[in-house]
């Protein structure tokens, strides 16, 4: 199933057996995530009334889907995609159009809403880990995987960027509650179509032992993907604030955020096409370094056209960070624990873009923007700093391990 391919490229990674297909199944169910959002949160409102109802149901259905994610994950490295992503898909689906259903029409009950909304989440199938761990399945050529991961990344940020208009051309024509039958539609009929590619690995055994330090391994990817997350959340408010308070038209803010998604895409193609010499995890870090000072730096600019350059060079980090992120949490997992570890990762990206949220939130209003930015970045500074630390503990305790140095027993 893997493949050595003697030129890698983009076009390589599409050529490797069995990819394309499989690549394009993942992506149509995915795209789902990118539409469940905005529509959840049209569908909600209009048939509570309520703002607060829909913040609610909203946070619930995050946190059960971020929050469960290793689980869901775990259940897959155990059993093989094919036995574990269907059933949770089917039911995800399910939940979804009895969501729609009870949000229809306006007067729907908040407590139902909720509950099926947090019941959808917690069973939400994790095809972007899943994708990623079968990437190593598929692909043996360490340049060619570099290439895969990036290609994938940039294609989840097309999706969470087309995901929302997709559903603001159906509720122009439609209700909300329709774009949540959409997100069923996409995500079972993508699932099916992925989990019968021959490409799919079937389930393993349950490693006897985990291996040593891995869980400290995973440390310095998951902490780079937090603080990225919590980064770039908290600069979508910012620049809102900053067009706001500098007495621009805010219907320009969404053109400064989409040249942040332009940057991550091109960042993340470009990255993924050099041959680093210098290794993934001293690329994490200073990846997430650059992120964390550009951010910074971004709160000194004078206007919104200068905000727009300083945002989309931040964006040409966040892309390579969160590839390489994946990349080492991928070799660090080994075999069957890739969707785990890989959903670690995601689940950090997710935590971190709530927090960042809130934090922001909170902090407008009450400090200077350029102190905000700044705020901002140290969080991605910190996450370098901590991906440094953890990494430098990894390496000693590596050395020890094969220096057949027992590591210090820790009281209990």
């Amino acid at each position: 199933m893997s493949a050595h391919l003697p030129r890698p490229s983009y076009a390589a990674v599409l050529r490797v057996p069995h990819a394309r297909r499989t690549f394009t199944a993942a992506l149509t169910a995915r795209l789902s995530y990118g539409t469940v959002g905005l529509a959840m949160l049209l569908s909600v409102t209009r048939a509570t009334g309520s703002y607060a109802v829909c913040g609610a149901v909203l946070s619930l259905f995050g946190a059960t889907t971020v929050c469960l994610m290793p689980l869901r994950a775990c259940l897959i490295d155990r059993h093989g995609p094919r036995r574990a992503l269907l059933p949770m898909s089917v039911l995800h689906g399910t939940l979804l159009c009895v969501l729609a259903a009870l949000t229809w029409r306006p007067g729907a009950p908040a407590v139902p809403i909720a509950a099926c909304a947090a019941l959808a989440g917690a069973c939400a199938p994790p095809l972007g880990p899943t994708m990623r761990a079968l990437w190593s399945e598929l692909v043996a050529d360490a340049d060619l995987l570099r290439r895969a991961y990036s290609l994938d990344g940039v294609a989840e940020e097309l999706l969470f960027v087309s995901g929302p208009a997709l559903v603001g051309a159906l509720t122009a024509v439609g209700p909300p509650a329709a774009g949540l039958l959409l997100s069923a539609l996409v995500n079972v009929g993508g699932t099916c179509f992925f989990v019968t590619s021959p490409a799919l690995p079937g389930p393993r055994p349950a490693p006897a032992r985990r291996p040593r330090g891995s869980a400290r391994g995973l440390l310095p990817p998951v902490a780079v993907a937090l603080g990225a997350g919590l980064a770039l959340s908290g600069v979508e408010l910012l620049v809102a604030a900053f067009a706001t308070e500098r007495s621009y038209d805010t219907s320009l803010v969404p053109w400064v955020l989409g040249a942040l998604s332009a940057g991550s895409a091109l960042g993340g193609l470009v990255g993924g096409a050099v041959r680093w010499r210098v290794p993934a995890r001293i690329r994490l870090h200073r990846f997430a370094a650059g992120l964390g000072v550009v951010i910074a730096a971004a709160g000194l600019a004078p206007g919104l056209w200068s905000l727009t350059g300083a945002v989309a060079l931040a964006g040409a980090f966040v892309a390579p960070a969160l590839t390489t992120a994946y990349l080492l949490a991928d070799e660090t997992a080994g075999e069957g624990a890739r969707t785990q570890a890989g959903a670690w990762v995601n689940m950090g990206v997710n935590a971190g873009s709530s927090g960042g949220a809130v934090v922001a939130g909170l902090l407008i209003g009450r400090l200077p923007l350029a102190l905000c930015f700044a705020l901002m970045g140290g969080a991605a500074l910190l996450a370098a700093v901590t991906a440094v630390a953890a990494g430098a503990v990894g390496g000693r305790a590596a050395g020890e391990a094969r220096a057949g140095v027992a590591a210090p027993s820790r009281s209990r």
